[in-house]
């Protein structure tokens, strides 16, 4: 690991003077599940840490006006025990429970899951973001097994955040601060394709901090459903988050995003339009899995993602309905 200058400010305002104009002048430390192992691999390598686990206006979750505010300093065992959010947002708890391990889940912060860096080996190993080599990337014929199906390139590692699918679905927003002020950005937007290595998987720029996530407390049917290879702690193969609102029996609007399949979370707009109007059954679930996974464009070998994508899908929908899925 590279030396570095260490900080932990009591104040937004002192942690935001203590950022640089890039990533190597300095990065944010909140619970660390992510960022020390970049830096023991020497793929972050900032000259100064801001630890912001100390600024109390970073954590807490409050409801107000019809929006509920997540602090992003809020762990994942805070948020799934949350009474609130277990009340109405049954989808970001199911999300929280995917992650195993109650050591990350007591570490790891809704914010720090948002900014974390994707989990390709490529990119891990020193490949840098695209897999480059001789202007072509590495993953198309390599090993892909656990990489996009969905977009044309050039970034084909999945986002690896475990929350994002879900908040999207739900309409969340992120609340961005730095030296100049705050500005607030749909979370579906804070997401992004990278097209260069020298690019970043999220609209964070280095001068920012994620402060908080709100979500709009509209009445919905949520759920988040997972396929993994193992029940112990591993990453999902493929996600779906649904939220429905309602108009009696019918769906009246929908959202459906896919989680692991993509660069960003998999906003399925082809399937939540399909829903619309419709009562939910085996059928209409099974038929709106479809059209999540039409655009699909598999590799080499993860072609077996389409099919867990498109029951990922029917089955949150079914969850979401109240149904007992297994």
């Amino acid at each position: 690991m590279q030396n570095f200058e260490y900080a932990s400010p009591s104040s937004l305002k002192d942690a935001t003077a203590l950022l640089g104009a890039s990533w190597a002048d300095a990065q944010v430390l909140a619970g660390g599940t992510d960022l020390i192992s970049l830096m023991k691999d020497y793929i972050e390598t900032p000259r100064r840490v801001v630890n912001i686990k100390h600024i109390k206006e970073l954590g807490g979750i409050s409801s107000s006006k019809g929006v509920l505010r997540i602090g992003a300093l809020v762990t994942f065992e805070e948020l799934m025990n949350n009474a609130g959010v277990r009340t109405q947002f049954p989808s970001l708890v199911s999300a929280v429970r995917g992650v195993s391990s109650p050591q990350i889940r007591n570490m790891g912060t809704v914010g720090g899951d948002l900014c974390q860096r994707p989990r390709c080996w490529y990119f891990r190993g020193g490949n840098g973001l695209l897999a480059m080599k001789d202007g072509k990337s590495l993953i198309p014929t390599g090993e892909n097994r656990y990489h996009s199906i969905f977009g044309d390139g050039p970034a084909y590692f999945v986002s690896a955040s475990s929350l994002g699918p879900a908040l999207i679905a739900l309409g969340a927003k992120v609340k961005l601060t730095s030296k100049a002020g705050t500005r607030e950005l749909e979370l579906e937007k804070f997401f992004v394709a990278p097209s260069s290595d020298t690019s970043r998987e999220i609209a964070l720029t280095p001068g920012e901090i994620l402060t908080e996530i709100v979500i709009p407390a509209s009445a919905t049917k949520n759920a988040t459903y997972e396929v993994r290879e193992k029940d112990a702690l591993d990453w999902p193969l493929a996600v779906a988050s649904v939220a429905l609102k309602m108009k009696g029996s019918a769906i009246d609007s929908a959202q459906v995003v896919l989680g692991h399949v993509a660069p960003t979370p998999w906003v399925a707009a082809e399937a939540s339009k399909m829903l619309a109007g419709k009562t939910i059954s085996e059928e209409v679930a099974e038929q709106a899995g479809q059209a999540a996974v039409a655009g699909a464009k598999p590799l080499s070998d993860n072609g077996y993602k389409v099919q867990l994508a498109k029951v990922a899908v029917k089955r949150a929908l079914l969850e979401a309905s109240g149904r007992k899925v297994v």
